[in-house]
Order: C-alpha cells, then sequence, then structure tokens
C-alpha cells in the first residue's frame, strides 16, 4: 500500500510491513479537521440558543477538554490493534450486533457530510461568483469523492495543507476580531445561567465524541510500539485545540452579531467570515481556507462512512475486506446522498444542526463508554483480531452485555434530554439544562463493566492473523477471514 496511488486496505488489519508515520501527523490531521466553518458555527450556536459569549467560550473548554479526552482514547487504539475503530467493536457487541451502531455512525457522516457541503458550496460560490448554489455543491461533493477514493495518505496530506492554511487564516481573523470590534460589548452581557453553560458544554462534547467512531482509521498505520500516550496528546491537542480555536471565534462572532457589529453571522456564515477579513483578495483566501478545512473532514466522514459500510456488509459476506473498486462504488454513493441533502438543505440551518449534534451525543455517548471500558479495563487491549471477522468466532453473531448496556445508556438519556421536539421532564426541573450524556455516560459504565468482567470474552493475549507479521500483509483484502 505504501507505494500504491489509491490505499488498498479497508477493514483489514494493517501488517507490520505497511506501518509508517509519525504521531505528529495525528495532531496536523486534526487540528485542519477542527479549524472550520462548521466548528465556528457550532460555537455560535452556545451563544444563538442564549449563553453570554463569555460563559459559552467557557462551556465550550470544558465541553472540548472532556469530549476530546474520549475522542483521544480512542485514537490510542490505532497503532495496537492496526484497525480501523468500529470493526473492533465487533469485540464488545458481536459480529452481527455491532450493525446496530454502525448505521447509527453512518446516518452521522452523512449528517455531517451535509451540513460541511452546503458551507463550503457557499464559499466556491463567493470565490467564481455565481449566485447557483447547486454548482458551489456539486464542485465540493467532486472533489470529496475524489480525496476519499485515494485514501489514507491524501487525507492526511489534506490535513497538513488544511492546518497550515488554518493557522494563517484564524490567526489572522482572531487579531482582526480583536482590533477591530470593542470585544466588551459582547461579553458578560448576560449573567450566567447554568442550562445556556451546559447547552455550550454539550455542542463541544458532543462535537469531539462524533469523532470517536472513526479515530483510530487515522492512526492504525502508525507502527505498532508507538507510545499510546504520544498518540493521545498529538490527537488530543490537535482537536481540541483546532476546535476551541474555531468555536471561541464563532462565540465571539455571535456576541458581536447579537451586539449589532460585524454585521449578521447567524444569516450569512460564510459571507460573515469573508467580511470580517476585509473583503477582495483576503476575503478569497478565508473563502479558500474554508473549503480546504471542510475537505479535509468531509473526507474524514465519506471515508469513515466507507469503512463503517463495508464493516456491515462483511458481517455477513465474512470477508476481511473489498477492492478498491468496490470501495470506491462505496464513496462515491455516501457523496451523492450527502450533496443530494445538500441541496435540499432547510433554511433554518443553525437550530436544525445544533439539535443534530445533541441527538448524536445521546446515541454516541453509550457506544464510547462500552468501547473504552472493554479495550482500557475488561479485554485490556488483549483482542483475537481474526475472530472479529468470523460469526463463528470468540465473539459471537450477537453479545447481549454490550447490547443491553447500550440500550439502558440511549434510554435512560430520555428523560433529561433538551431537544426541539421533545424536553424531558427532569430537564424542566432543572430549568432546561441538558445534562442527558452525562448520566448516559454514569449508567452505562454502571452496567456494563461488571457484567462485562464477568463473562469476559479476551484472550490471555492478543491474536494476530498469520500476514499482521509479513512485510506485504498477504496482499488480498478479498480473501475470506478465518473462523
Amino acid at each position: 500500500m505504501a507505494g500504491a496511488a489509491v490505499e488498498t486496505r479497508s477493514i483489514d488489519m494493517v501488517p507490520k510491513g505497511e506501518r509508517h508515520g509519525r504521531p505528529w501527523g495525528q495532531f496536523t490531521l486534526w487540528f485542519g479537521a477542527n479549524a472550520q466553518i462548521t466548528a465556528i458555527v457550532d460555537g455560535a450556536l452556545a451563544v444563538v440558543f442564549g449563553a453570554d459569549a463569555f460563559w459559552a467560550i467557557v462551556g465550550l473548554l470544558v465541553g472540548n477538554v472532556l469530549g476530546g479526552i474520549v475522542m483521544a482514547l480512542h485514537s490510542a487504539q490505532g497503532p495496537r490493534l492496526g484497525l480501523p475503530q468500529m470493526i473492533s467493536s465487533r469485540a464488545q457487541f458481536g459480529v452481527y450486533g455491532a450493525v446496530i451502531p454502525l448505521v447509527l455512525v453512518i446516518l452521522m457522516y452523512i449528517g455531517f457530510a451535509s451540513t460541511g457541503t452546503v458551507l463550503s458550496g457557499q464559499a466556491i460560490n463567493l470565490v467564481l461568483g455565481t449566485n447557483v448554489p447547486a454548482v458551489g455543491i456539486v464542485i465540493f461533493g467532486a472533489a470529496t469523492a475524489v480525496l476519499a477514493i485515494l485514501g489514507y495518505k491524501y487525507i492526511h496530506a489534506m490535513g497538513r495543507v488544511a492546518t497550515v492554511l488554518g493557522l494563517a487564516g484564524f490567526l489572522y481573523l482572531t487579531v482582526v476580531t480583536f482590533t477591530r470590534y470593542d470585544i466588551s460589548q459582547a461579553i458578560f452581557i448576560k449573567p450566567f445561567e447554568l442550562p445556556t453553560f451546559l447547552i455550550a458544554v454539550s455542542l463541544a462534547a458532543g462535537w469531539q465524541l462524533t469523532f470517536g467512531p472513526y479515530v483510530a482509521d487515522y492512526s492504525r498505520y502508525l507502527p505498532q510500539d508507538t507510545p499510546e500516550k504520544r498518540t493521545f496528546w498529538y490527537t488530543f491537542a490537535g482537536s481540541v485545540g483546532g476546535a476551541q480555536w474555531a468555536m471561541t471565534l464563532g462565540a465571539l462572532a455571535g456576541g458581536l452579531s447579537a451586539a449589532g457589529l460585524g454585521g449578521d453571522f447567524i444569516k450569512n456564515q460564510v459571507g460573515y467570515m469573508g467580511d470580517l477579513a476585509g473583503g477582495g483578495m483576503l476575503a478569497l483566501a478565508v473563502y479558500l481556507m474554508i473549503v480546504t478545512g471542510k475537505l479535509t473532514v468531509n473526507c474524514l466522514n465519506a471515508y469513515g462512512a466507507f469503512m463503517c459500510s463495508v464493516t456491515i456488509s462483511t458481517a455477513f459476506t465474512r470477508r476481511a475486506g473489498v477492492r478498491p473498486i468496490v470501495r470506491a462504488l462505496f464513496v462515491i454513493a455516501v457523496i451523492a446522498v450527502s450533496v443530494l441533502i445538500a441541496l435540499l438543505a432547510t433554511k433554518d440551518f443553525l437550530n436544525v444542526f445544533k439539535n443534530f449534534v445533541l441527538l448524536l451525543l445521546m446515541v454516541f455517548t453509550p457506544w464510547s463508554v462500552i468501547n473504552l471500558v472493554d479495550y482500557y479495563k475488561v479485554s485490556r487491549d488483549r483482542l483475537d483480531i481474526p475472530a472479529l471477522y468470523s460469526p463463528e468466532g470468540r465473539y459471537g453473531k450477537w453479545n447481549l452485555v454490550a447490547l443491553v448496556s447500550y440500550a439502558v445508556g440511549v434510554v435512560v438519556q430520555i428523560p433529561f434530554l433538551a431537544q426541539a421536539m421533545y424536553t424531558g421532564p427532569i430537564t424542566k426541573l432543572l430549568g432546561g439544562a441538558d445534562i442527558s450524556w452525562i448520566v448516559g455516560i454514569a449508567v452505562t459504565a454502571a452496567v456494563y463493566y461488571p457484567w462485562a468482567t464477568a463473562t469476559n470474552r479476551a484472550p490471555a493475549e492478543t491474536i494476530y492473523p498469520p500476514e499482521a507479521e509479513s512485510e506485504t500483509g498477504a496482499g488480498a483484502v478479498e480473501v475470506r477471514a478465518s473462523a
């Protein structure tokens, strides 16, 4: 794979001879994926939905740190296992049981890809000077498809480009924000309110946690002896640093807009950033930064959806991977759906996006808890990797321990939800504060850990497939997995 133009690996384990790279690459990838326009919108949402800009920034920081810890713990699994993130879920849920969270993950990828395509399409249209929304959306969709099909190393390369442009662009926009406007008119306008503060925390935590299902996909090519701590800290620093910077700009933009300064960010997020840059060539540079940042994360979404789709299909075909042409078709299908949704997107973008992120937090928190508790506390990173590809293997078709724990973790959050269509009774008693995801973490861990410990299926030592130690990795991703 190292010399191939198109990545050939999919859900099969990356063998020793194909491992390469350094943990530093995790920083550039995840900084580039987070320092982008949708994260700015996410930060502005905290202000739009009631928080003072200052307390929104503090809440966003808390959420990014908490969610970033979980996200980076997933990343640290990649070098050790050499596997995409969601294939390892079969060790907890069973080969067929893992399909349940996988379907939800695919819906998440398509949702984020669609929202990113809307914003990037706007930026491309501003560069081209056209008012036809479909033009920018289709161009961006095509670029995403090409890069996602090429695969892992090209996505990392785009992450490095996005990081350089993001650092330059965000530094410039930050300086402009603090020198052009009186920031004191945007902060400390409202008193501290716990419900709106917790919305800010939840928005940022949800943002970070949604990377969990695919973050190890981009660390699995690192050498197996890469220290877990280095993978963790580079991933954490890139993801949290990029997201917090972008969200802080978003919160300030929301506060300035509410104060009648700097234009209306709520109605025109992309155009606002171009105007903030000063128009002309500076605005074009900012639009380029927006497109490259979104292209990085959109490729992650398309690539991740491909991985999950293959993980679902191979549970029934019992294959350890797919051919490159099948991979391309999967990616194109995902991009086509996301482009179609973007073309039909509602004008109530911010409200829909906020509820989308909070709903994802509800369904992915229990999955993260189960995966991390199992990896770090129950199996202690010992997996029977060949058994992940066989329903008759060690992990079986269904694992009721994880499935029941997951269901309990989701259902227990319902009384604590604060959604547009539903507000839980306990949330009302708390004055509107949404603590559902915190409850989900605590209850899922309390149910799963003792039960999984008592029924532990982990081997005494990790069992690797025969090709894992080879220099070529047997080279056949179509070979059926052993039982």
